[in-house]
């Protein structure tokens, strides 16, 4: 098969810290893939860079077989790539229907009922918030909100960063619940995720990052089952 998004000996860097050390993944069509590791494992570097908001020093970012390395991160949103970064990103002072039409800024065509929606029907709340400023809503409600503006794009591929943090366990599994929906209705998913458990049940595939390298990859199956993912990432 071939990959929708392929890293290749990528090395990324903040001033002269090294950040990612020659990293490779690939993303096939299709697939929710989990990228796991401890804080300051490059993992969120990773997906800054596949967007645009970080320029490698050496190596490739390949999406749909061309060259994205170092283009803009808008460019690359409007090329099918959606970015939902950690901390969500949404705009506060704006209301949840502002935040979501935002969403949808870089399109030719115009927004859809039937958008609207299948976000309603991912996330209920929102429909009832929609009028609502953005700051106003709990922290699940503005991850729902986060992950429903960045689908306004119509992405092909989308790139969740920790979409669980800080979020109470039911919201954690209602969020899970909708990357689940979203895949099989056809996105592609790239999930940074630091509930290593959590990712490792949803994911098809699991690459495991130390330090700025990928240390371990394989089927999500066979991470769950290693005693050294286990011990290190599952609590066992």
């Amino acid at each position: 098969m071939t990959s929708i998004l392929s890293i290749r000996n990528l090395e990324v860097g903040y001033g002269t810290i090294a950040a990612l050390h020659g990293i490779g993944l690939d993303v096939q069509k299709g697939e929710i893939v989990t990228l796991i590791g401890a804080n300051g494992a490059g993992k969120t570097t990773t997906l800054r860079t596949i967007s645009g908001l970080l320029k490698p020093r050496k190596g490739e970012v390949t999406f749909n077989g061309q060259n994205i390395s170092g283009v803009k991160p808008h460019i690359i949103t409007g090329k099918g790539v959606s970015h939902v970064p950690e901390g969500r990103g949404i705009f506060a002072n704006l209301s949840v229907a502002d935040n979501l039409e935002l969403g949808a800024y870089l399109r030719k065509d115009k927004i859809q009922k039937s958008e609207y929606d299948r976000i309603f029907s991912l996330f209920p709340v929102l429909k009832e918030r929609i009028k609502q400023n953005a700051g106003t809503l709990s922290g699940g409600e503005q991850q729902m909100l986060a992950i429903s503006r960045a689908l306004m794009a119509k992405p092909t591929v989308l790139l969740l960063d920790e979409p669980s943090l800080g979020l109470a366990p039911q919201m954690v599994q209602t969020i899970f619940r909708v990357i689940r929906e979203i895949n099989a209705e056809g996105t592609t998913i790239l999930l940074v995720e630091q509930n290593a458990h959590m990712a490792l049940v949803t994911a098809h595939r699991g690459y495991v990052m130390e330090t700025g390298r990928i240390v371990v990859s394989d089927e999500t199956k066979a991470l769950l089952a290693s005693d050294r993912i286990k011990k290190a990432y599952l609590g066992g």
